[in-house]
């Protein structure tokens, strides 16, 4: 019944997503610069948390725009109605719906579904993770200089000592491909499909990493904070890789390299 409410909530999001996508939509900034949130984020949300509510009206919910909706459960779902809004909203298909499911504080399941390539990627704790029902593993390669990156960057503290453009440009200047699609979750999901070996990112909610680290996970790779501690969806920096190049990734991240 959860996985089956997940699948549901996040076919039917997509869907909104789809109808509106190139059209006329209001767009309105949130607090900070370029924190843009569109209806179209809103009418995707409300579809979601209907389609909860009516299976499980006792859950407890976190979602993007809407915050907290809380509840005394073991449960609570972590809802990223649109990742990667920029892009939604600039007409860009890099973008998707990530829902989670915690229970007793664990992602025990995943999706993010992108509607414009038709991808579903599916996660189960303990279980696998799949992409449009074929099973996924992280990549092979042990090398960092022959690896291929995918980061994010977030609008403030950029030029701090060791920050994200520092880390990126000594990335870049070694040769190694860094790719920024605008999309955390769908970053994460690419690591665990074998299209990137690895993800770094400073600033991140439980909204846009709850899902897809669990896609990590559960294809075989390794996540964990920028300090190599486990993984928590409620701190901001995190490291995602095919597990050969993380101690290498963090060395980078931690300007040890």
């Amino acid at each position: 019944m959860l996985q089956t409410t997940l699948l549901q909530a996040a076919r039917t999001a997509g869907n909104v997503m789809k109808e509106s996508f190139n059209g006329k939509f209001r767009i309105t900034n949130k607090e900070g610069f370029n924190n843009l949130v569109t209806e179209v984020d809103h009418a995707s949300e409300k579809a979601i948390i209907d389609i909860i509510k009516g299976a499980f009206p006792e859950h407890y919910i976190l979602s993007e725009e809407s915050g907290e909706l809380v509840m005394d459960s073991e449960y609570k779902w972590i809802i990223d109605p649109i990742d990667g809004t920029v892009n939604y909203a600039n007409g860009i298909p890099i973008c998707c719906v990530s829902i989670a499911v915690e229970k007793n504080d664990e992602v025990i399941l995943g999706a993010v579904y992108n509607p414009f390539m038709e991808e579903f990627f599916v996660a189960e704790k303990g279980r696998g993770a799949t992409l449009n029902d074929r099973k996924l593993r992280v990549t092979e390669k042990s090398d960092l200089a022959t690896s291929c990156l995918v980061t994010g960057f977030p609008y403030s503290y950029l030029d701090e000592p060791n920050g994200p453009l520092e880390i990126f440009e000594k990335l870049i200047r070694l040769g190694i491909p860094v790719r920024r699609l605008g999309s955390a979750a769908i970053d994460l999901c690419w690591v665990a499909a074998g299209r990137f070996d690895g993800f770094y990112e400073h600033k991140l909610n439980a909204w846009d990493s709850a899902a897809g680290f669990l896609m990590v996970e559960e294809a075989g790779g390794k996540v964990t904070d920028f300090k190599g501690n486990e993984y928590s969806p409620y701190q901001p920096h995190i490291a995602a890789t095919n597990g050969k190049i993380h101690v290498a990734l963090l060395d980078f991240v931690n300007g040890k390299a």
